[in-house]
């Protein structure tokens, strides 16, 4: 009956030694789970950093990637330099070669630019000077004609020349080229300028309307114009002295009417003799000849 109070002892102190071994037990789970939360806690930092490490790693790849191509380009760029100073290089050794003969083209050309230039400025003046003439000439025959019916007779510069107008009333009788008796009132007024003007030319064109003639004089209306132009032509010369040298006579027909042939007041207009004053060409052709000479 000893041996149970023997034994309590030992339970106790068994009792005693398993809780301190739990206690410590639990504070060394306690301790571990800590780590393990810690360790849990690294890891997630980790991972958070090798995720931005990625993230960073692959817009380097995209950056270095970028700048390659950069560099690729600014190769090619620097190639293409390279190409065109060498061409330049070699335009230069050509033009070293003809530079020579380059600069006596250069002269050349601004030497003939130099004479069409002048050759301008003559043409200019000489039609400034025809203008001017024509623009007197025009204005002195207005003034000798003051008394003449302006129905029947019409002075105007056109297409750069002096152009007189007479209807076919003031000079011719009907259907014929007979001058009549108040021809000669007109044409000593126009005479007088003419002569006066010894630097003009003279041409002399008869017109007519549409309507057909045919008689003994005259087989149509062209026969008719030419010999109307050709009568004031002669009575200019025998009558009143102008160089028969300066005129031409020529027949326009119906086929340059003032007016439609229509209408009884038109075919009035359109039969008419037109004297038209002409500078004289020579000094124009002049100009010509000397600026042909000279590209020769």
């Amino acid at each position: 009956m000893k041996l149970p109070f023997l034994l309590l002892p030992l339970l106790l102190l068994a009792c005693c030694v398993s809780k301190k071994q739990y206690l410590a037990s639990q504070n060394r789970v306690k301790d571990l789970e800590n780590t393990v939360a810690q360790v849990r806690n690294d890891c997630d930092k980790v991972k958070t950093q090798l995720a931005e490490s990625q993230a960073e790693g692959r817009g380097q790849e995209i950056k270095l990637s970028a700048e390659k191509e950069k560099l690729q380009s600014l190769e090619k760029q620097v190639d293409m330099l390279k190409n065109t100073n060498e061409n330049l290089l070699n335009r230069m050794a050509e033009l070293s070669v003809i530079s020579k003969t380059g600069a006596e083209n250069i002269k050349k050309s601004l030497e003939t630019m130099s004479e069409q230039s002048k050759y301008i400025k003559d043409l200019n003046s000489s039609i400034q000077r025809k203008d001017s003439l024509n623009m007197v000439l025009a204005m002195n025959i207005k003034r000798s004609l003051d008394n003449v019916n302006d129905k029947d007779i019409n002075v105007e510069v056109r297409k750069g020349v002096v152009y007189i107008s007479i209807s076919d009333k003031m000079l011719f009788k009907s259907g014929s080229d007979d001058l009549n008796n108040s021809a000669e009132n007109v044409l000593s007024k126009i005479a007088k300028v003419v002569n006066d003007h010894k630097d003009f030319d003279i041409l002399v064109e008869g017109h007519t309307d549409n309507v057909p003639i045919k008689n003994s004089c005259n087989a149509d209306n062209w026969d008719l114009s030419a010999k109307r132009a050709t009568t004031v032509v002669r009575f200019l010369q025998a009558k009143y002295k102008v160089a028969p040298e300066r005129m031409t006579a020529g027949g326009r027909g119906e086929f340059i009417p003032k007016a439609s042939n229509a209408t009884a007041e038109g075919r009035s207009a359109n039969r008419r003799t037109e004297i038209i004053i002409l500078p004289k060409l020579d000094e124009f052709f002049q100009l010509l000849e000397k600026q042909t000479e000279k590209k020769r």
